[in-house]
């Protein structure tokens, strides 16, 4: 299953969940607060993520929720592309996108994610998991709701250059409604571009098959006992015309019904 689902295609219903319900998703399974994708750019929430659906594999002591910086960002990712290798997993981390905290990276990551969790156990949560003690093994965790809040709000701060707080929430909500929109858009026209490759594709394969029909009856025509016969003139006088408006059918009906003795066994 894992190597299955490591290599869904980006039409895959996986790329198509929303990130209101993947942020629903994350901070219900792991009781967290996330208000955007991007603030998991630490790589500890899918760390986390791992540990939830194979308890015991991921060394949670190892994982920072407090990095901030790209270095322990790495360090985070460094664990979960160790748990991927013990699972076998052949997904590719693009660690060095993620940590830039952009938005569609995060967003196509954390989408194959769920789809993995999904596909593990059919999805059911175990019950007795406790997301907050396990962070708390950590060793990184401060504890208390304030803080985290907090944390993501210096990370989310850092992310976006430090405009958004300079200018004033209501400039905030803009700018991130705003990017809302064009993550959107650039979903919208990803599925496009990949129908148009799809038609495109399948368009290519119809001419080809139809050249090489066309080649062989040339080849054919092309044969010095059939080279001067009328019927092999009538298809040649179709094959390379040239005028695309007007079709030479007509003509090279006209070169049959004109050759002496064509029909003479008919009239026999």
């Amino acid at each position: 299953m894992a190597a299955a689902v490591a290599s869904i295609g980006i039409m895959d219903g996986a790329y198509f969940v929303g990130r209101g319900e993947l942020l629903h998703w994350i901070n219900a399974t792991l009781q967290l607060s996330l208000a955007k994708v991007e603030e998991a750019a630490s790589g500890a929430v899918q760390c986390q993520l791992m540990d939830m659906v194979h308890p015991g594999v991921v060394p949670m002591h190892k994982v920072n929720f407090d990095a901030k910086t790209e270095y322990d960002m790495i360090q985070n990712y460094k664990v979960l592309q160790d748990v991927f290798n013990k699972l076998r997993i052949g997904k590719n981390i693009e660690v060095n996108k993620l940590v830039k905290g952009r938005p569609l990276d995060n967003l196509e990551f954390l989408q194959w994610l769920k789809r993995y969790c999904d596909s593990v156990n059919g999805g059911i949560m175990n019950e007795n998991y406790n997301p907050v003690e396990r962070r708390s093994k950590g060793c990184k965790e401060r504890g208390s709701k304030g803080s985290n809040k907090s944390s993501k709000s210096l990370q989310a701060n850092r992310l976006s250059g430090g405009d958004s707080a300079d200018a004033g929430p209501g400039v905030g909500k803009v700018n991130t409604f705003a990017e809302d929109q064009y993550i959107e858009q650039i979903q919208q026209l990803s599925v496009k571009i990949a129908d148009l490759k799809v038609s495109v594709d399948r368009m290519e394969k119809e001419r080809d098959f139809y050249f090489s029909k066309l080649r062989d009856i040339e080849i054919l025509c092309q044969r010095p006992e059939l080279e001067h016969l009328p019927m092999t003139k009538a298809v040649q006088k179709i094959l390379y015309a040239a005028d695309e408006k007007d079709s030479p059918l007509s003509d090279a009906n006209d070169i049959i019904t004109k050759s002496p003795g064509l029909f003479s066994d008919e009239a026999e």
